[in-house]
């Protein structure tokens, strides 16, 4: 698929960006091992989320839908699936459920696609081998032997969501107590919503802890996914960047682990406006309100701020192309491991549109503002990319054309029709 976008007037109105990805996987993920039904609306129904949910159909779960929005997760004995756990191009799914299948006394095979195997693995397979669990391969495809965990005191490698709800959700049904510390803190949904499942999770010192041996019942939910904020950041860094926008993300979910972007708008000076609702299962939800700012600062991203928007990183590299100074990032080596190395992936494309870019082993740094001009890209099966060079043609002179667009529908299956319906030409 082919994804064509060109220099608009402005962007207008408002939206409901996909629901949250990360939310997504961990509703489907609590329900397959909570004490009775839970019901889940508004999962995002792209293929990574698909993916969590037919994996653990194999495992034995079940879903029934009781209406467009709405679905019922079942959980029922799990089972060793009779074929591979196909976890498509989907990481969080690999390692969640890693996790999880430690916790059970099954054996199963995790497989993914080209993309998804070459990313590391390691980092989940190695504390979980050390609860007890038996795994093969530090790469998918992996085989996982679960059952008869013990409690393990960990300290990541790196900052990681994945490596921190994996060790969490083993440590579920492990015996004793699994506690993990990250050397920053990463977001911090699995812990949120363990807490509002009525499961104790502890906090001291930077340990995280839960303990598990039947100790710890995960209780049936009801759950209404808010909106993704990576997604949301497409449209926040657009509204700003092309003249006389003005849009509205509604139903946004705002953890503090996930609003790093909030502060980068801060130190851009990006106009917006922030409007809090209720909390959800124990997360945060905002309406939020962008204006087109003419006048845009550089900014820096490092240290603990990295962790809090590093799925934003490609975006944001846009926005930093037309910030009146050079913008730095730094500390964000994990982007070379991601569906692409989006170091170089966006330093590359972005150079094309004309941008001035020193790239880092663990970051880069854009001058601006630069005019941009289109271009034609391959974007090699990472949708931020893909959809970060389509929000970069709204700005730029000429066409820009991006092979390979079908990877947006992993988690943002309606972005090209959102963009022209927002789009004023």
């Amino acid at each position: 698929m082919t994804l064509r976008t060109h220099r608009v007037a402005s962007l207008r109105g408002s939206l409901r960006a996909p629901s949250d990805k990360s939310l997504s996987h961990r509703a489907y993920l609590l329900g397959s091992i909570a004490d009775g039904t839970s019901v889940v609306k508004n999962v995002l129904q792209g293929e990574d989320c698909q993916a969590t949910r037919e994996c653990l159909k194999q495992l034995g779960c079940r879903f029934e839908r009781i209406s467009e929005t709405e679905e019922l997760v079942i959980p029922g004995p799990w089972r060793s699936p009779a074929g591979p756990l196909d976890c498509g191009n989907s990481g969080t799914t690999m390692r969640l459920l890693a996790g999880l299948i430690a916790g059970h006394d099954v054996e199963a095979r995790l497989v993914g696609d080209a993309s998804l195997s070459r990313r590391p693995m390691k980092r989940i397979a190695e504390p979980l081998r050390m609860m007890g669990a038996q795994i093969e391969g530090d790469t998918a495809p992996l085989v996982i032997r679960g059952g008869g965990l013990k409690g393990i005191r960990y300290e990541t490698p790196v900052a990681s969501a994945q490596i921190k709800s994996a060790i969490l959700l083993a440590g579920l049904f492990a015996e004793g107590v699994a506690e993990v510390r990250e050397p920053a803190s990463s977001r911090d949904h699995t812990e949120r919503m363990l807490r509002a499942c009525g499961v104790e999770v502890q906090e001291h010192d930077g340990w995280i802890q839960v303990r598990g041996s039947g100790a710890t019942r995960v209780s049936r939910f009801e759950f209404d996914v808010p909106s993704d904020i990576s997604s949301a950041a497409f449209w926040l860094v657009a509204g700003a960047m092309v003249p006389e926008s003005e849009l509205t993300l509604n139903d946004v979910g705002i953890n503090p682990s996930r609003t790093g972007i909030l502060d980068v708008a801060e130190q851009c000076g990006i106009r917006h406006q922030v409007s809090r609702g209720s909390d959800r299962l124990g997360e945060p939800v905002a309406d939020i309100t962008v204006w087109y700012s003419s006048e845009l600062r550089p900014f820096k991203i490092s240290g603990d701020l990295v962790p809090r928007l590093i799925d934003e990183i490609p975006i944001l590299a846009v926005l930093a192309t037309q910030a009146n100074g050079t913008s730095v990032i730094r500390d964000a080596s994990e982007l070379r491991v991601k569906e692409s190395d989006r170091i170089e992936t966006m330093a590359c494309a972005l150079g094309k549109m004309g941008a001035t870019i020193e790239t880092y082993s663990d970051g880069m740094a854009i001058s601006g503002p630069t005019p941009l001009h289109g271009a034609e890209f391959e974007v090699h099966g990472d949708h931020r990319v893909a959809m970060s060079l389509a929000i970069a043609g709204l700005i730029a002179d000429g066409e820009t054309i991006i092979h390979g667009a079908e990877t947006i529908s992993s988690s943002y299956p309606a972005f090209e029709q959102d963009l022209w319906r927002l789009a004023v030409v």
